[in-house]
Formats: structure tokens, sequence, C-alpha cells
């Protein structure tokens, strides 16, 4: 094949990017921060423009915390550094060379107990690979200590409180700590996902905790990464409490569990997991949760993965049917004893489901 020569009529100005970042630093970097790295470029060529942390959050729709963190990476990957006067406020940023390798200039988290307050805003992102769950250890009184002297996990602290409404006691410290140091979230991973769950309306710490070892199970390193896991779980949500007509309140922790098995452990699309739940209001009438998990269960052992699918089921489940016996005589009702005097509620959702498909045929 012949080569392919790239050439421009183009006589404007340029901005130059060194190979070092496009070859070696672009590919593991979140797509915002390279906007944001090659923005820095292209102000080197204008500098009589004036810029400032505000006017780059502006111009990408970004918060001035998600300006911060990108740059935070940054110089964590040694393409730049941040200079702070005296109050550590931000007075310059310098680009640097990037001319070391990725084996030079890993960007895993460093210590948190020897990071600088300035590094300290962000910890760079280790690779988004899904990891094991690391045991919750019990940190002593002086490894509790050595964290709070860290100015960032100070400030995680109290916004935490201020979120909460409450002061938090060792054991909720215990549980921050060990999702900064044994998950290895960085502060601003974890603010988000306390301001999420809190938003959602649950100030759980046991919720808070499902969430960051669901979060950590599934690879999950930024906030960008959480931002988009949490956009396709609040439709699945919605979705659900549509199909069940659930209304002026937020699901509960339980129900909650449920959709992150059917979506997360099960992988189940938003479509198949609303074909269960309507299929359990026309069983029962009502919405389940644990009949609509039983239903996609079965389709999960049955290695279902679209409609298509369940519609074969469903013939291949009318068709070995047998067929219901005439009945000659009407049935006696059954005596009303001391054994049988009560509402039998529960369910038999062999049978509802049974009926689900056969009204799914009329």
């Amino acid at each position: 094949m012949a080569g392919i020569t790239l050439h421009s009529e183009n006589n404007e100005t340029v901005t130059c990017v060194p190979n070092v970042f496009i070859d070696e630093l672009m590919a593991d970097a979140d797509g915002e921060y390279v906007k944001i790295y090659l923005y820095l470029l292209r102000c080197m060529n204008a500098p009589e423009e004036s810029f400032s942390i505000s006017g780059m959050a502006d111009k990408f729709e970004h918060t001035e915390k998600d300006i911060k963190r990108a740059l935070a990476y940054w110089e964590k990957a040694k393409v730049l550094h941040l200079e702070y006067d005296n109050d550590r406020r931000l007075t310059g940023i310098c680009l640097s060379n990037p001319g070391r390798t990725k084996q030079q200039t890993p960007l895993s988290a460093p210590d948190t107990r020897t990071e600088t307050a300035a590094s300290a805003v962000t910890q760079a992102a280790p690779s988004p690979e899904k990891k094991a769950q690391k045991p919750k250890p019990d940190y002593t009184a002086d490894e509790m200590r050595a964290f709070r002297e860290d100015k960032g996990v100070q400030e995680l602290l109290f916004m935490t409180e201020t979120y909460l409404n409450q002061t938090l006691n060792a054991t909720d410290i215990n549980t921050i700590l060990y999702w900064h140091d044994s998950l290895g979230f960085s502060i601003d991973l974890i603010e988000y996902l306390i301001e999420y769950c809190v938003g959602g309306g649950h100030k759980s710490m046991r919720y808070m905790e499902t969430v960051a070892l669901a979060w950590h199970k599934d690879g999950i390193v930024s906030v960008s990464q959480a931002k988009e896991k949490n956009e396709r779980y609040s439709k699945t949500n919605t979705a659900v409490m549509k199909a069940f007509g659930i209304s002026g309140r937020n699901l509960v922790e339980s129900e909650v569990a449920f959709i992150e098995k059917w979506t997360g452990t099960y992988g189940f699309s938003i479509e198949l997991v609303t074909e269960a739940c309507k299929r359990t209001m026309q069983a029962i009438h009502q919405p389940s949760f644990e009949y609509t998990d039983s239903i996609l269960g079965n389709w999960h052992k049955k290695h279902v993965s679209s409609l298509e699918e369940i519609a074969a089921l469903d013939e291949a489940f009318l068709n070995r049917k047998p067929k219901q016996p005439v009945r000659t005589a009407k049935e006696p009702a059954p005596a009303n004893n001391r054994f049988n005097n009560f509402d039998q509620r529960p369910y038999d959702y062999r049978q509802l489901e049974e009926q689900v498909f056969n009204h799914s045929t009329h």
C-alpha cells in the first residue's frame, strides 16, 4: 500500500504538541484532560490574551475544580508544574518538556502520607482495570493522625461532615480512609462519591461503601468514569420506576441493589430489565423486585440477551405446556378450620410466570 503524505495549505499560526505526549501520555489520559493540556499549549502562543482558571472552566463548560483536577494530573505526569504563593494560591503554570517515558514517570497514585498540599488536590488515576477487593483494615490511632495531617484528607473529612450534617465517628473516618488508601480512590473521586450519594437521598455510610466497592470492582478510577456509569445507572433506575409506576419517592437501598445486580452482575440492558418489570405487573399487579429478580435470574441462566430470544423462550414454554384437564365438577372449597383460617399471601412465582405467558398470548 502506498504511503499517505500529510500536508496543509493553511498558513496560519500553529500549536506544536510534543511527540512524546502523543506517543506515550495521551492514550492513558482522560479525554477532558487532553483538551486542557492542548489548550494550555495554545495559550502559550497567545501570551497577550488573559488567562484564568475560571476562563478555562467557562470555555470547556467545566467547574473550576474539574480544571484544577486536570492540572494536578498533568503535574504528576511531569508535563507541567504549578506555582503557588505563600497562601497556596495558584500563581503560575510552567509547561515542562515531557521527555520522559511511561516507565520513568508512572502515573500511579503516590503515597498520600508524604504528598504535598498542592498535589493532594487529586491523585493520578491508575490503569482502569477491574481489581480484586482489598480487605478493610482497622487503622491505628497513629495511622489516623498521619492521614489527617494531609491537607487534602482534612478538607475531605470536613466536606463529608458538611454534607452529612453530622460529626464523623472513628468508624466513618476509617471507612473513608479505606476508600482512599486501600481502594486507591483520589480525593476528588471520594468527594464526587459522597455528593452523588447524598444528592440521591442516601446519607448512610454503608450505602456509600456499597457504591464505592461497586466502582472499584468495575475499575472506576476517575470522576469522569463515575459520571458515565451513573448516567447509565440513572437511566435504568428511571426506567424501572416508570415500569413499576413508582413515583414520589427514591428507590431504597435493597431496590437499588437489585438493579445493580440486574445490570452489573447479569449485564442486562434497560430494555430487558423493563420487560421483566412489565411482566411482573401483568402477573401480580403490583411492583415486586423479588418477582422481577426471579424472571431475570431465569433468563440469565438461559443466557438470554435480547427480546427475540425471550419470545423464543415463551413459544417453547407454551409448546411444552400440558393441556389443562376438563373439570367435571366444581371442587369443594377448603374447610375453614384453624389450620387454614388466614389470608394465604405468598406467591407461587412459577405459577405466576405461567400466568404472564398466558396473558401475552391472548
